[in-house]
């Protein structure tokens, strides 16, 4: 029988206590994100309990009205404004590399909570809401139905300090429920890039330039589809834009952005 001594019994100590240290620093990473998925939780806008992250007071007062919006960028327009083309006056006189973008809602408040909680509260069960809004938006249009769904891709180091892509959280659900197939690494990002909202509005095309790259098999998969790109927040336009210039020179023919909140002109 092996005996031990006091200075051996120290010295497992300061094992047992590196190796509990180490894992007390992954938990409060780890837990929310493998909780927020099956424990229900209190509505984040209302607070009131439940067993989803949005009551359903809260969805139907704030997501159920459907605005006006061009439909090239999701900026809210007046329902008269260019009632033949639908698209506004910037992106009547911009190219855009997209072709159309379909939007839940504006990011404001209360609903930048909603974003917020997703992308950096790990309040996961959000994404298959913000897919079916999402889904429901895209049956109120008569815009062609993507034939390939993927999502706007993380760059390595972000995606390892958050866990996961929330753009790709919700593409998940919404291919299931548009029935069309998730290609969710067409594209890779060739560097890593400062947040754009953090960035002044002339600083953002610069940040993003060139900044994907198709996947070595991703081309015979793009070339003349539909490609339709998921994203939680559209800001400026310049990250979609960015993606959709890197799938039509692989051939997509039609490129349209589907998020879930745009940024109003302020």
């Amino acid at each position: 029988m092996q005996v031990y001594t006091h200075g051996d019994k120290a010295a497992m100590l300061d094992r047992f206590s590196d190796w509990t240290l180490q894992l007390a620093k992954r938990l409060p990473s780890a837990i929310p994100h493998a909780l927020s998925r099956v424990i229900p939780s209190s509505c984040i806008l209302c607070g009131s309990s439940g067993d989803t992250a949005l009551c359903n007071t809260c969805d139907e007062h704030f997501l159920a009205t459907r605005d006006h919006r061009c439909r090239q960028c999701g900026l809210p327009v007046s329902s008269s404004e260019n009632h033949h083309t639908q698209r506004c006056g910037t992106c009547l006189a911009t190219p855009r590399a997209f072709d159309a973008t379909i939007v839940v809602a504006d990011y404001a408040a209360p609903l930048d909570q909603l974003v917020l909680a997703l992308k950096f509260g790990n309040r996961l069960a959000l994404a298959p809401l913000f897919a079916r809004r999402l889904h429901q938006a895209i049956r109120q249009t008569d815009m062609p139905m993507p034939e390939l769904l993927t999502a706007v891709p993380l760059g390595d180091k972000r995606l390892t300090e958050r866990g996961f892509n929330q753009a790709l959280e919700i593409a998940r659900p919404l291919a299931r429920m548009l029935a069309i197939p998730l290609a969710p690494q067409l594209l890779a990002r060739t560097r890593e890039t400062l947040m754009q909202s953090r960035l002044h509005p002339d600083e953002r095309h610069r940040n993003i330039r060139q900044a994907f790259v198709p996947k070595p098999y991703a081309t015979k998969h793009i070339q003349g589809r539909h490609v339709a790109v998921v994203d939680d927040v559209m800001t400026t336009g310049e990250t979609l834009n960015e993606v959709a210039a890197t799938l039509k020179r692989c051939g997509a023919s039609r490129v349209t952005n589907l998020v879930f909140a745009r940024t109003p002109l302020k």
